[in-house]
């Protein structure tokens, strides 16, 4: 296949003369030599003219309309004139088309680098070839680690935060230039020592921001000790909501009384005209009976239209796969039998009246009252309680819906959000909830009042008002999380006063979850700094 020569010349490295071109379906091969004269010696820097041999490398190349480009360069040898010089003999450098001992030109290299940056090294691999630039997936992961990244610029605002290789067992740290958002670098633990030796050789930093952890507080302290350092606003609220749930730990019965006050009966216009009945529900094994007799009848059906048809009852069993007796008792009855038994009594019936006066009580709990009863000499299954109580939830339904008009309690870590919670962020019940906890419980109407009054603090920025807030702590249940704000307390004025935090941080964090996942876990370290770092 012939391919112009004019189509691919602008294509060609600068350089480069093209001698031929050989085109496959599936492939270019383009012969090509240097346009220069002579080359330079690689060790003394002399020219040469003095041609030893020359010798063809092939170099793999950008594509061209789909098809692989093999580009096959005719390299010369050149003898070096110093006599001093120990390289006697040397190759003609092309630093613009390719590198030395490699077998791709400098621009293929640069794409599939991107390639490893963006994709990894066996989904870049398998991309890579459909780009038409076949690569190993262990080449580009050589081409990533090989690759140069600039210094980043001097970060005087940073933020500090960790990351899991492995949740609970190993972890890393990252450090963000807050001010253009971007990662600028990785360590492999979250030491102290190893923040502080970082710092110590960046004294351009100026503001760290940084989570409540004592290592990084106490790293930033030894590297950087002319760095302000600045706690992060949503871990105080994060902290702050320990500190409640901690104390509704001790107050679950206040949390109950709090749950079964809540509910807000939704208010519904009544319909004109009888209400409308519903069917009941049927248990699981009235809807297998009633499976198996919709079956049963539907074959009778079948039977009596072949009859009809004029088949012998013989041929009508072989055809349903039934016995000739049951289709002739069938056919002559008229209809499949139901096989429904008369009712019969329940071991249930000696507790029926323990059980009634129970839900009347207000246990509407199947299982509880199975338990009950047991105590009581039942030797039944729960299932027949279970039963029993759906039959009686459809039969009196005032008590049913008065069973699921119980507010579930909620835990202590959500308990402790809806009382710090603006009423906007709440809905009605939830405000119940809340205010039943503030009437049933002067103890805990002081912490609550306490914790939005923190809220307001850290939300609206307002420093002047932490001495004062430190101040009413004391002597409650919250002295013990005053107390670590006391001895943080410069980093969290800061966090009160400036605008830097780690939300950035844990951006970034999330980006290299990600390129964490993407790799399976079978990168080390320094591949995955490599690939965070070398595309921020």
């Amino acid at each position: 296949m012939t391919v112009p020569l004019k189509s691919l010349l602008p294509l060609i490295p600068a350089g480069l003369v093209v001698d031929r071109v050989a085109a496959t379906p599936d492939r270019v091969s383009i012969f090509a030599r240097a346009t220069a004269a002579g080359g330079i010696c690689p060790t003394c820097g002399r020219a040469s003219q003095r041609l030893h041999s020359r010798y063809l490398r092939r170099l793999g190349d950008l594509p061209w309309q789909g098809r692989v480009v093999d580009l096959h360069l005719q390299v010369r040898r050149f003898r070096c004139p110093a006599p001093e010089c120990p390289c006697r003999i040397f190759a003609e450098r092309l630093p613009s088309v390719m590198a030395p001992r490699v077998r791709r030109t400098v621009r293929l290299a640069e794409i599939q680098r991107h390639i490893g940056f963006g994709m990894g090294g066996e989904p870049g691999a398998r991309l890579a070839k459909r780009l038409a630039m076949p690569v190993s997936g262990d080449t580009l992961l050589r081409l990533v680690r090989a690759a140069d990244r600039p210094a980043p610029p001097a970060a005087r605002i940073i933020g500090i935060d960790d990351w899991a290789w492995r949740r609970g067992r190993r972890y890393g740290t990252i450090i963000v230039d807050l001010e253009r958002n971007r990662p600028i670098e990785l360590l492999p633990d979250r030491q102290a020592e190893t923040v502080a030796t970082w710092l110590a050789a960046h004294p351009e930093v100026e503001v760290v921001a940084r989570d409540r952890a004592g290592a990084y507080a106490e790293g930033v302290r030894l590297g950087a000790p002319q760095a302000t350092q600045a706690a992060d606003r949503w871990h105080l609220l994060r902290n702050l909501g320990d500190a409640v749930r901690h104390v509704f730990d001790c107050h679950h019965a206040d949390l109950r009384a709090a749950a079964r006050g809540a509910v807000v009966e939704p208010v519904t216009e009544k319909a004109s005209g009888p209400e409308p009945l519903l069917p009941p529900r049927s248990t699981r094994r009235q809807q297998c009976s009633a499976a198996k007799q919709a079956t049963r009848h539907a074959r009778y059906s079948e039977a009596a239209t072949l009859q009809a048809r004029g088949w012998s009852q013989s041929r009508i069993a072989r055809t349903l796969g039934l016995d000739r007796k049951t289709v002739r008792v069938w056919l002559r009855a008229g209809q499949p039998p139901s096989w429904s038994q008369p009712a019969k009594g329940s071991l249930l019936d000696a507790h029926v009246d323990y059980l009634r006066g129970r839900w009347s009580e207000g246990c509407w709990n199947a299982t509880q009252l199975w338990r009950e009863i047991r105590q009581r000499g039942f030797s039944g299954q729960s299932r027949i309680v279970r039963d029993w109580v759906r039959g009686l939830r459809v039969n009196e339904p005032a008590a049913h819906s008065a069973a699921k008009s119980t507010w579930r309690v909620p835990s202590g870590r959500r308990a402790a959000w809806l009382v710090a919670a603006r009423p906007e962020e709440i809905d009605r019940t939830e405000q119940a909830f809340v205010a039943a906890l503030i009437a049933g419980s002067p103890s805990l109407e002081r912490v609550i009042h306490l914790a939005r009054t923190f809220r307001d603090i850290v939300s609206g920025q307002k420093a002047d008002q932490l001495d004062g807030w430190l101040a009413a702590a004391r002597g409650t249940p919250l002295v013990g999380f005053a107390d670590g704000l006391q001895r943080d307390l410069p980093a969290v004025r800061a966090a009160l006063s400036l605008r830097w935090s780690t939300s950035p941080v844990e951006g970034q964090i999330n980006r290299l979850k990600s390129v964490k996942r993407q790799m399976y876990g079978r990168a080390g370290f320094d591949l995955l700094r490599q690939r965070v770092l070398g595309t921020a």
